[in-house]
């Protein structure tokens, strides 16, 4: 096993604000740097992405990472990097949260999780993968392990009541104020999600009885999520305690509500309200771990008492835009990609880098966690990359892209100079720039082959088909 410095062909990327881009940029520099090598006869493959400090593999962090090793025009590989959990896949249909990185054998990582649970987040991940990437054969192979994985769940850890239990390490959560919750708020949302999403990657194979049976799971959850888990008072979901009481910490877990299209129109419009009021989760950094108004929150972090996750403010934003709220998504990434870029600029070695998370509130600063003295992980890639490239494409430039559909849909919150250059979509290379012309805003387009360009412009949106070669389009004529 050996680690070194790789060379990444990432996209460019334009915007008016340089500090962005530089971070964007110096992002795929040090992803550069977190790549180990294995010989052929390793239980791993030949190149594995993970932290240069790490003992363990770890499927959260596995995941995230996907995210953002999609837009590394094929230098990167992202669907390796899952299989090598889905070969580890145990008879009974259990995958666990980590393996040693010397010999692949599973860990223990909290004695309070010895079951080795994360989020069940995998078929989220290949969904986001099939549309970036468009390889409709890895579906028919994964899904089989996705079904037997989400099975092992349900017959081991749900309950009578329709619910799942799993220990707070299984959120990754491990000091948040939840001693008492028995039925995580988020731990079941997430299950809903691998539900939705295990039924739309049957859909994509068109094998209706996956579809069905996975939408009829998914419904299940979220109508049990919905009578049991929200609090009216409070304007969130929380945990239930054993007795099926609902808790009254109001913490981030309930926001995964969003992105797996639990709330209805009113119940989402009560979470928006807790986001935008600084008095709980609309602090100067969005979105804290903890809300504000809790006794343990701290603005120095500690850990999941207040501390800001950039995985955690990328599944958020990710939950407005299914619901439509673009512009109140990206002003939540640009004001934590803020919180980034004032950190790496901070005077002194010991902030001046990127981190596993910053504090909520006052002066750009890592977080702190009072009993680990190893937090936070210095230039934790799978966690601050969703956010200096992922976030900053599809949510601050507003870009979105479907391989299969051969669609790119961009939304346009204002005017800006900004775009992509040189992005590989398989066999296709695409180039999309938004500029300043004599007649006006101009939209510049470079293609090898035919797409399909929606633009979504306040107040207007339209689709056109994009030819190969050059073009441009005057937004005012849209």
């Amino acid at each position: 096993m050996t680690a070194r410095s790789v060379s990444i062909n990432f996209p460019p990327i334009h915007y008016f604000d340089n500090e962005f881009v530089s971070l964007y940029e110096k992002t795929w520099y040090w992803i550069s740097e977190s790549w180990r090598y294995y010989k052929s006869h390793s239980c791993f493959p030949s190149k594995l992405f993970v932290h240069p400090e790490a003992e363990v593999l770890n499927q959260f962090e596995t995941i995230m990472s996907t995210f953002f090793l999609v837009y590394s025009n094929g230098s990167c590989p992202c669907s390796s990097q899952l299989d090598v959990f889905y070969q580890k896949q145990e008879e009974s249909g259990a995958i666990r949260s980590d393996y040693s990185l010397e010999d692949g054998s599973p860990v223990v990582v909290d004695s309070t999780n010895p079951d080795c649970l994360n989020p069940p987040l995998f078929s989220w991940a290949e969904y986001n993968i099939y549309h970036k990437i468009g390889n409709k054969k890895r579906i028919d192979e994964v899904l089989p392990i996705l079904e037997k994985y989400y099975m092992w769940l349900e017959q081991t850890f749900m309950q009578s009541n329709g619910l799942y239990v799993a220990p707070l390490s299984a959120t990754t959560m491990r000091n948040s104020p939840r001693e008492k919750a028995y039925y995580l708020v988020d731990y079941n949302c997430q299950q809903a999600l691998n539900a939705s999403y295990i039924a739309d990657l049957g859909d994509i194979i068109n094998d209706k009885s996956i579809a069905f049976r996975y939408k009829q799971r998914y419904f299940a959850l979220k109508t049990r999520i919905n009578s049991m888990m929200w609090n009216e008072k409070l304007g969130i979901y929380c945990d239930l305690d054993k007795e099926e009481n609902k808790l009254p910490e109001k913490t981030i877990a309930g926001f995964w509500s969003l992105l797996a299209g639990v709330p209805d129109t009113s119940k989402m419009q009560r979470l928006v309200d807790l986001l935008t009021d600084k008095r709980y989760f609309g602090v100067d950094n969005p979105v804290p771990s903890l809300s504000a108004d809790h006794k343990l929150f701290s603005i120095d972090g500690n850990g999941y008492c207040g501390s800001v996750f950039s995985p955690f403010t990328f599944i958020i934003a990710k939950g407005l835009q299914r619901y439509d709220l673009y512009d109140f998504a990206r002003e939540l990434v640009i004001q934590h990609l803020y919180h980034i870029v004032g950190t790496l600029h901070k005077k002194g070695a010991d902030e001046s880098d990127i981190w596993e998370a910053y504090a909520p509130t006052g002066s750009y600063k890592k977080a702190q966690w009072d009993e680990n003295d190893s937090f936070p992980r210095r230039r934790l890639l799978a966690y601050t990359g969703v956010a200096t490239v992922t976030m900053l494409i599809e949510m601050v430039i507003g870009m979105n892209i479907s391989l299969p559909r051969k669609t790119i849909h961009w939304v346009l919150s204002n005017y800006e100079v900004m775009g992509i250059e040189n992005l590989m979509l398989r066999r296709n290379t695409v180039t999309i720039l938004m500029r300043k012309a004599v007649k006006g805003w101009e939209i510049f387009h470079e293609s090898k082959k035919l797409y399909y360009f929606t633009i979504e412009a306040p107040g207007k949106m339209r689709t056109l088909p994009i030819p190969s070669g050059r073009c441009t389009i005057l937004v005012s004529k849209i």
